[in-house]
């Protein structure tokens, strides 16, 4: 564990291969156990390759914020303003306008280090300036640390959805924070 100071700030473009380096050390991490290693290599090319950070960033209903210690990104989070777009969590999540916090993730290395909670302090200041009645997130049913990560942060469980990795459908739980 780590006890170098963290700066949460906007990524931009130039940070777009450092980001995907990231998310392709920790996206393996929240995986559930049955995930294959093909189907979380698909998703990692097809979702979270440089060329998909570049686009991620350069989209005007997206935020990419990293937390920097020293001179290393240790990790990152994205928030996508909009109504959801699947029905059920649409229902699920009936705060208008909302922010979806998309990904969140902290290097192995940083774990326990206050990272995770800088940013999602981070994400919910972005979202009460941007003056979103509140945010909701997706997580996988099977990661209770995220989960108890979540709620203690005020998040409640407010139904369910399904997330694609590769070839393989998972099951997630919907949980929102009302502002």
């Amino acid at each position: 564990m780590s006890n170098i100071p963290v700066t949460v700030d906007r990524a931009g473009l130039w940070d777009a291969e450092e980001l995907s380096d990231v998310a392709a050390a920790t996206f393996p991490l929240a995986c559930p156990p049955e995930a294959s290693t093909d189907d979380i290599d698909i998703f990692i090319t097809e979702a979270l390759s440089g060329e998909r950070f570049g686009e991620y960033l350069s989209d005007p209903d997206r935020t990419v914020l990293k937390a920097v210690a020293g001179d290393e990104i240790v990790g990152y989070a994205m928030l996508i303003a909009g109504d959801p777009t699947d029905p059920a969590v649409a229902e699920a999540v009936d705060l208008r306008p909302v922010v979806e916090i998309n990904k969140m993730y902290v290097v192995p290395g940083h774990h326990g280090s206050g990272v995770s909670t800088a940013l999602m302090h981070a994400c919910l200041e972005r979202a009460r300036e941007g003056q979103f009645a509140g945010v909701w997130l997706g997580v996988s049913q099977e990661n209770a640390r995220a989960r108890r990560f979540y709620e203690k942060h005020g998040f409640q469980s407010v139904g369910t959805k399904t997330n694609t990795v590769g070839n393989q459908r998972h099951d997630d739980f919907v949980m929102r924070l009302a502002f």
